[in-house]
């Protein structure tokens, strides 16, 4: 039996289902994390091609979330990815308000970055 792939991003079951709603909401979403100060923090829920990655920007992947027709992009800024590129990051959502600019704002709960160290196995294999 093969092993699958180790992935840089995952995403809690409680994040999952806010994604669906979302989604129904404002059809397809990405994340952004900027690393920015206050918000900046925490990952950024955008529809998809609202905000506009860059050159610099790197893309994490696509969570595969049940219910949802395609993937949802996971992006990093380069200067960003710099600090956490050895990390596994899992988006997570709480109650609190986030950003007025993430689509979850007024839901009254923000998505959050949960975060482990990768192994060297999958650090090897995700630089490779």
């Amino acid at each position: 039996m093969d092993t699958p792939a180790p992935q840089r991003v995952a995403v809690t079951d409680q994040a999952a289902e806010l994604i669906r709603r979302l989604v129904e909401q404002h059809g397809h979403v990405m994340f952004h994390q900027s690393g920015g100060c206050c918000d900046g923090s925490a990952p950024m829920c955008y529809p998809r091609g609202e905000f506009r990655t860059g050159v610099n920007d790197v893309h994490l992947g696509d969570l595969d979330i049940d219910g949802v027709a395609e993937g949802v992009e996971v992006w990093m800024s380069g200067p960003q990815f710099e600090y956490w590129r050895h990390t596994h990051l899992t988006i997570d959502v709480v109650s609190g308000r986030g950003s007025g600019f993430s689509l979850e704002a007024p839901e009254g709960v923000r998505f959050l970055l949960r975060s482990r160290l990768l192994t060297s196995e999958e650090l090897a294999w995700l630089e490779a």
